[in-house]
């Protein structure tokens, strides 16, 4: 009975061993690992959280795929609830993603549970400027026909962005502050909206900014198919103007979050629904839509406005 229980232990050993080695790519411990346990702490790897970080980031396309085809399906309200406290998105308007990445200074942030109104991450430092790499979106690759290109998610801030050159060098690449401006503008142009994101095995802090369309979103779909609320808004909604609007329907088509509609007369706006992305704003061919702040949906994640306060 002793002899196979160790034989038992010592293959458990062996396939951990091998599923290590085999993401250290074949070398004992690589440094970008070491650079992001060091910073995880020896708490989050005694309760594994860091090792959670490390399959997350070692392998996304399989952790998001498994996460929207198998999990989001099966959470019961309290599960997704709890899922949403330790996997969030901010949506952010064009302008406050551009400050992000042009950040030149660092910018420590209290007390922000207007500005993520969840558990993690209510308390971080902006450092800037921040080192960014482009990386292969996990969700577009979830799908068959995915929107195109695919490597448009930005891995912003360390220990993050030399983990995943090293990690995944034909998946992903450093991008200068022009490149990754660039980027940002060109899906911005395409239709796809910003938001930034939080993760607690990423070691309670922001860590991405993604461009996501509307049809291979995962926190979309996490929001709309599954009602897991896995994005707060950016602070403000969209507003028109009845006098400009053609009802020409470009908007509802383009919106992410289905909140425009077409009533009798132009197009109307779901305040609920709106996250105030800015996408509509910015197809609107009349010109007839803009983005007014509103209180009532928390606090922008401004660092221009964050700096001076």
């Amino acid at each position: 009975m002793v002899g196979t229980i160790s034989i038992f232990i010592g293959v458990i050993l062996i396939i951990i061993l091998g599923i290590w080695f085999f993401g250290e790519r074949w070398r004992p411990l690589r440094p970008s690992t070491w650079k992001f346990m060091k910073d995880a702490g020896l708490r989050r790897i005694l309760n594994l959280q860091a090792f959670h970080g490390y399959l997350y980031a070692r392998w996304t396309n399989q952790y998001v795929n498994l996460l929207g085809n198998k999990i989001f399906p099966r959470l019961n309200p309290e599960r997704k609830i709890w899922l949403s406290e330790h996997y969030h998105g901010k949506v952010l308007t064009p302008e406050q993603t551009h400050s992000i990445i042009t950040n030149d200074k660092d910018i420590p942030l209290h007390d922000l549970e207007q500005i993520i109104p969840y558990q993690i991450a209510r308390d971080i430092v902006l450092k800037g400027p921040p080192d960014v790499a482009a990386y292969e979106c996990s969700c577009r690759h979830a799908h068959e026909n995915p929107c195109q290109p695919t490597q448009v998610c930005m891995v912003v801030g360390q220990p993050f962005v030399d983990f995943i050159l090293e990690h995944n060098p034909k998946s992903s690449r450093k991008l200068t502050q022009t490149e990754a401006l660039e980027l940002l503008q060109s899906e911005h142009e395409r239709g796809h909206f910003h938001s930034a994101w939080f993760k607690d095995a990423c070691l309670d802090r922001f860590y991405s900014i993604c461009n996501c369309c509307k049809c291979c979103c995962g926190g979309i779909e996490a929001m709309v198919k599954y009602d897991i609320p896995l994005m707060a808004s950016s602070g403000y909604v969209a507003q028109l103007d009845n006098d400009i609007c053609t009802a020409c329907g470009t908007c509802i088509d383009v919106c992410p979050f289905s909140a425009l509609s077409e009533n009798e007369i132009c197009v109307a706006v779901d305040w609920e629904l709106c996250m105030g992305c800015g996408i509509c704003v910015e197809l609107c061919p009349n010109e007839a839509i803009s983005l007014v702040r509103d209180e009532k949906k928390g606090v922008p994640l401004d660092v221009r406005l964050l700096a001076d306060a």
